[in-house]
This record gives C-alpha cells, structure tokens and sequence, in this order.
C-alpha cells in the first residue's frame, strides 16, 4: 500500500473511531418536504464583476449550511423567508465555490446575467433563496461556467452524489467533536476522507457549514487549512430548531 495509503488509511480509521456506539451518527438525514414560493424575488439586473484580479483556481469547495443554525435569527427576515419560515431544511447548499491555493478565492470573475426563474424553480430545493442563488452564480459561478444553468446543473450534481448524513439525530451526543460529524460524513459516502471535510463553526461553538474540498477535477482532496475549519477535538454544538425527533 505504501506510506501514503497506510497514513490515509489510519486517518481514516481514527476518525471512524470516533463514531463508535453512535447508530444515529450514520444515519442519513431523511428526504425533505420543499414548498417553492408561488412568487420568486428574481434578479432584473446583471450583476458586476469586482476589479480584483483574480487568481487562478486549485479547486473547489462544495459549501453545505445547516439550515437551523442559518434560520436561527433570521426567521423574520423575507429574504429568507423561502429557507427559514415557508420550509424547514437540515442541510442546504451554500455553493460551490472554485478555490485558489493561495490569496484570495477567484471571485465575480464577470457579469453575471439574472438566473431565470425555470432555473431558480428548480434547484430552489437544493438552494432555497433566489437572492441567495443570484450571489451564489455571480460571486463564485463566474469564475468557472459559462451561464446560471451550467452552474446550478454542476452544483446539482455534486449536491445529489453527497448523502448527507442525519445531524439532527447525531446533535444528540454529549460530548459531539468535529471528528465525530467528519466521520458521518464519512460512513455515508466511503470514497470520502475525513481529511476533505471541513467543519465550520461560528464563535459561540455551533456548526455553520461543512466544506467538502475537491480537486479542479471534482475528486476529494484534503483541505487547506483555511478550509479544514475545527480540529478534530473541538467540541461543536448543532441546533437542531425546536426539533424534538
């Protein structure tokens, strides 16, 4: 196997370790209902690019938000409302982002044109805001496809290989780490290394996002340590939004 396999090898069983005698920790997060809104709030006017130069891409990171801890205050903002009032969500996409290796990330590399409403209606359950989805093609789609459609179809297929583990039952361990959620993430999609999950956590302690870092070739890769987020031994709390089951 050589000495790279056998060091991904005993990662990858350290972190396995830290779900033992924890069944809900690889459980999938259950299929969810999703209401599109009969009115979408749809960009009219193309979005500038910024005047940054930007630097050229080393990867990508597919950026999962945690849809309580989002909604948490926002639930009386209407820009949210489609995410935080009308549906009640466990993981959403955040986006996909290219990444550099050094500097900043390439970002709003070009106009961006509004993303129609056929392509808002259908990945709003994957991305329930059309502002949120306008910002996402203008800031980061920019940078790697050629139109909305092109981003979103892209970022769909990512989102739909992920099986997305059931947070809201593994939020119930006394005791939960990163290391314990990089591994559910790792027990449901087994091609996945704990060393290409990233854990991010506002400074109160509770799980924001998690990053899956992957190559330009949308393989796994470990990420950057601006990306990894928490160690493995850092405590994380999940809010789970009044949710009793």
């Amino acid at each position: 196997m050589g000495h790279r396999g056998n060091l991904i090898l005993a990662v990858t069983t350290l972190a396995l370790a830290a779900c033992d005698d924890i069944d809900e920790g690889y459980a999938v997060l259950p299929a969810e209902s999703c209401t599109v809104p009969v009115e979408l709030d749809l960009a009219t006017e193309p979005t500038p690019p910024d005047r940054i130069p930007d630097a050229p891409a080393t990867g990508h990171v597919l950026a999962l938000s945690w849809s309580p801890e989002f909604c948490r205050f926002r639930a009386d903002v209407d820009r949210h409302a489609g995410q935080c009032r009308d549906n009640r969500f466990g993981f959403i996409l955040h986006g996909l982002w290219p990444q550099a290796g050094a500097g900043p990330h390439p970002r709003s590399c070009r106009l961006a044109e509004p993303v129609n409403e056929a392509v808002a209606r259908e990945h709003f359950c994957m991305m329930p805001s059309a502002w949120l989805q306008q910002h996402q093609w203008a800031s980061h789609g920019t940078c790697g496809w050629g139109s909305p459609d092109a981003y979103f179809a892209a970022s769909k297929r990512l989102w739909d290989d992920l099986v997305r583990p059931d947070l809201f039952a593994l939020s119930r361990r006394e005791d939960l780490t990163a290391a314990n959620i990089r591994a559910a993430f790792v027990v449901a999609n087994p091609d996945l290394p704990p060393s290409a999950v990233g854990i991010q956590t506002n400074n109160r302690g509770w799980l924001e996002e998690v990053f899956v870092c992957m190559d330009l070739e949308f393989a796994p890769r470990p990420c950057a340590a601006r990306e990894y987020g928490a160690d493995d031994g850092t405590e994380v709390s999940v809010w789970r939004g009044g949710r009793t089951g």
